[in-house]
């Protein structure tokens, strides 16, 4: 994992899923597991989209994309992923990213959908509008 400080200037970040301003200050840091997203769905202009929902992965500790039918710990939604992050070219190389664990989110402006199952998981922290 590269942690070096490095700034990069990529398109205009959407955070319109955010349903206010509340939480975006406690964002938690996280590391995503870059092999556990599909280009075409979480990264398809070569960076990860803000408001992805994230799941953490039991064995690593790492977050990877939530998914009610995983078995490694991402079947548990916990938060989404707070900004837009570059994605690396080697899908074998983990980033930095923000998780955002509190606060209300616009249901239909996430860029991948959540279940009720996973808006259950969260229930008390976010607040899905």
């Amino acid at each position: 994992m590269d942690l070096s400080l490095t700034t990069q200037t990529f398109g205009v970040d959407d955070q319109s899923w955010l349903g206010s301003e509340h939480g975006t200050q406690a964002t938690e840091p996280c590391t995503l597991d870059t092999s556990t997203f599909t280009a075409g769905t979480h990264y398809p202009a070569g960076y990860f989209k803000s408001g992805i929902p994230l799941g953490q992965i039991t064995a690593t500790g790492k977050y990877g994309p939530y998914d009610g039918a995983a078995g490694d710990g991402r079947e548990t939604l916990v938060g989404f992923l707070y900004s837009a992050v570059r994605a690396p070219a080697d899908n074998t190389v983990d980033v930095a990213g923000a998780l955002f664990v509190h606060g209300k989110v616009r249901s239909a402006r996430l860029p991948v959908a959540v279940d009720a199952a996973g808006q259950a998981d969260v229930a008390g922290r976010i607040r899905f509008i």
